[in-house]
């Protein structure tokens, strides 16, 4: 059930352009997301899909490419978790990781510094996944955990505390005195959708997530306005569309593209020359850390989707099955290679 509203108060949402924006992040159907891939699609979408794949080829068509480009470099993994690592579900507290995806993203680990960027808040990424081998940086990127070694950030954002395992780390937070404004716009989210059928609210501590998925389209103007009416009283506070979902978050100049720069940097990686970064992702909060990676690192941004849409990646993987591949042909030809070179007796560290 939705409250009824007056006429004319949608208006606001139609203008700004946030139905297009909420109708054009939705994820395809299931039917398209199929693993049997496109054969469910006409003639003339198969068309666009092979032209959409010469613009971003395949990340494991090219793998060899992507190896090339590596020698003599540090290979450093950037990961989002929903629709990379875990499938889109429609429950996000549902959004699990499978066994064999974590066992291809510690492998991975064990070779190259290994991130996970997420709106999701770090916690919960971190019980999501479990891996206490990554670095984990969560809502956005607003809420980084790196190790003690690491003293880059000197203003009151930087804070020392103890992680899962009980070690030192540094934790950068930009956005740490928005805390109770978030707070307190979840907490009245939460009460003004409590009556549309389906909307789930969400504290990701440095934002906050209004997920849409299971709510009739028919609804989605009015939820989009109540959000809308709620952030006109808080003017430090943005919307955001990622997929199914409207997220707030604090007008700030930080996203996933300063997260990845803050990471590398954190890591010793200022040299852009010694670095192949790459970032994999599925959403449009990506797309700052895909721009970041064509930028300076020239390095790769691998864009997971089984429909065309533009995107500032370089390669595609079409869902999470094809990223469990491309991850595991990464650490094993790294074992690979490391075997080779013990073989050898050249005693240097094996980079691809």
């Amino acid at each position: 059930m939705i409250p009824r509203r007056k006429p004319g108060r949608l208006d606001d949402v139609r203008s700004n352009g946030w139905l297009d924006a909420m109708k054009s992040s939705s994820p395809p159907s299931r039917k398209v997301q199929k693993e049997s891939g496109i054969e469910d699609f006409s003639d003339d979408a198969k068309g666009v899909y092979s032209s959409w794949m010469f613009k971003y080829p395949s990340a494991l068509s090219s793998f060899q490419q992507i190896v090339s480009h590596a020698k003599n470099k540090k290979i450093v993994i950037f990961l989002d978790y929903d629709g990379t690592l875990s499938p889109i579900v429609d429950d996000p507290d549902r959004a699990f990781i499978s066994a064999d995806m974590r066992s291809a993203v510690r492998d991975v680990a064990n070779h190259f510094p290994t991130a996970i960027i997420s709106g999701r808040s770090r916690d919960k990424v971190y019980q999501l996944v479990g891996l206490a081998e990554l670095y984990y940086a969560g809502s956005h990127g607003m809420d980084i955990m790196v190790p003690i070694r690491n003293e880059l950030c000197t203003n009151g954002s930087f804070i020392k505390c103890t992680d899962q395992q009980g070690k030192e780390v540094n934790l950068f937070q930009p956005a740490r005195e928005f805390l109770p404004m978030i707070d307190e716009v979840y907490r009245i989210l939460v009460n003004k959708t409590k009556e549309v059928e389906g909307a789930i609210v969400e504290n990701h501590k440095f934002c906050a997530s209004v997920h849409y998925r299971n709510v009739d389209e028919n609804c989605w103007p009015a939820l989009a306005q109540c959000v809308h009416d709620v952030l006109k009283g808080y003017p430090r506070l943005r919307q955001t569309h990622g997929r199914k979902v409207l997220e707030i978050r604090p007008i700030i100049d930080w996203d996933k593209g300063k997260a990845v720069e803050f990471l590398l940097e954190s890591l010793g990686f200022r040299n852009s020359h010694d670095v192949l970064p790459i970032y994999i992702g599925d959403d449009r909060t990506d797309e700052d850390a895909f721009m970041v990676l064509r930028g300076r690192y020239q390095g790769y941004g691998i864009l997971v989707s089984a429909v065309p849409k533009e995107s500032n990646a370089i390669f595609s993987l079409r869902d999470t099955s094809e990223v469990q591949e491309f991850l595991g042909s990464l650490a094993e030809t790294m074992e690979n290679q490391e075997i080779y070179e013990m073989e050898e007796g050249d005693g240097t560290k094996g980079i691809l």
